[in-house]
C-alpha cells in the first residue's frame, strides 16, 4: 500500500487513517513459514505542528516448531510502531527519520521491515522446555528416557594444555 502523505506535508490535512492486510506468507524464518495468515495493519499518519508521524499496530499469529522439542507453537502478537517522516534530511544519514522525498510512503515495506526486526530469535513451546534426547530423540517433556549422558572426551580438553599464551 502506497500512503500518500503530500496533503499532510502541505498542511491541508491533519490526519490520515489507514488499515490494510499484509501478506508475509512467503517469508521464511527458523526453517518455517511462520505467517500462515495475513498481518493486520491499523494506524494513522498525522501532522502535528509541521511534524509528520506514522503510528501503526500490527496484529498477527506466528506458527513454527519449538526450537528445542519440535512441537508446533503458535504465538499471538500485537506490536506498535512509530516513525517520523521527513521530505529531506540536512545531514547525510539519520536513522531516526524516514525520508519520503516524493511524499509517498511504501507502507508495506515499512511494516514488513518493522515486523521482521521484532521477530524472536527462536520460538519455544515454553521457557522450561527440556527438548529432545540427543541420543534417542524422545521428547523429554513427555517422558524420561534411559539413555546415558555422553561423557566428555578428555583428549579434547587436554588439547589446550600445551598452548602458550603471550604475556602482557
Amino acid at each position: 500500500m502506497q500512503l500518500d502523505l503530500k496533503k499532510l506535508f502541505d498542511g491541508a490535512e491533519q490526519t490520515l487513517p489507514f488499515e490494510q492486510t499484509l501478506d508475509l506468507s512467503e517469508i521464511e524464518q527458523w526453517g518455517d513459514r511462520p505467517f500462515g495468515s495475513p498481518v493486520i495493519i491499523r494506524g494513522q499518519a498525522e501532522n502535528r505542528a509541521g511534524i509528520v508521524t506514522v503510528r501503526f499496530t500490527a496484529d498477527y499469529t506466528l506458527s513454527a516448531s519449538c526450537a528445542r522439542c519440535l512441537a508446533p507453537v503458535k504465538q499471538e502478537k500485537h506490536q506498535e510502531f512509530f516513525h517520523t517522516i521527513v521530505k529531506q534530511l540536512h545531514q547525510q544519514q539519520d536513522d531516526d527519520y524516514i525520508v519520503c522525498e516524493n511524499g509517498v510512503l511504501d507502507l508495506d515495506e515499512l511494516a514488513q521491515d518493522d515486523i521482521l526486526l521484532e521477530l524472536p530469535i527462536r520460538m519455544l513451546c515454553s521457557e522450561d522446555c527440556k527438548g529432545l534426547c540427543p541420543i534417542c530423540g524422545c521428547n523429554l517433556n513427555e517422558k524420561q528416557c534411559d539413555c546415558q549422558e555422553p561423557e566428555w572426551n578428555p583428549r579434547r580438553v587436554k588439547a589446550f594444555d600445551n598452548l602458550e599464551w603471550p604475556e602482557d
